[in-house]
């Protein structure tokens, strides 16, 4: 497992920016962490990452966000209104996960998938992120690539 310590908004959008620049399509990051952590502000760093200039906000009133001008197009999802995965297979958000077309982000993907990955599309990337507050502004971000 990879960890990184950020210590401000700042440092945690620019390791998102720096993500973005690796992403492919078919990625889906899974992200995990309290309210506050910065799971947001990690995604407004990926989508800058992904060329994406829109503003990026949480979605979740709307639970789904989709960016299309940009390098790859980018799904943003917050489960966190949803409590079962049956909710989320109710909603129609499903499809997302296996579209090898986009970069999708999951926030509080535990709802979802508990502890486990997602089954995803063959050669999909991946990556459970857990987001840790450390203090004020400082953050530990620990995440795993899973090559499907």
């Amino acid at each position: 497992m990879n960890q990184v310590v950020t210590n401000s908004p700042e440092e945690t959008s620019a390791l998102g920016r720096q993500w973005g620049t690796q992403a492919q399509p078919g990625w889906v990051i899974g992200l995990t962490g309290d309210l506050g952590a910065g799971k947001t502000q990690l995604v407004k760093g990926l989508a800058a990452g992904l060329e994406i200039h829109d503003h990026v906000h949480s979605p979740t009133f709307a639970l789904v966000h989709q960016y299309t001008q940009g390098r790859i197009p980018l799904v943003h999802i917050d489960l966190y209104r949803l409590d079962t995965p049956s909710q989320v297979i109710g909603a129609g958000l499903e499809q997302f996960i296996y579209d090898p077309t986009i970069v999708v982000v999951i926030e509080w993907i535990d709802r979802w998938f508990g502890g486990g990955a997602p089954s995803l599309a063959a050669g999909a990337l991946y990556r459970n992120v857990r987001i840790e507050i450390l203090g004020q502004n400082s953050r530990r971000i620990s995440y795993e690539d899973t090559r499907v």
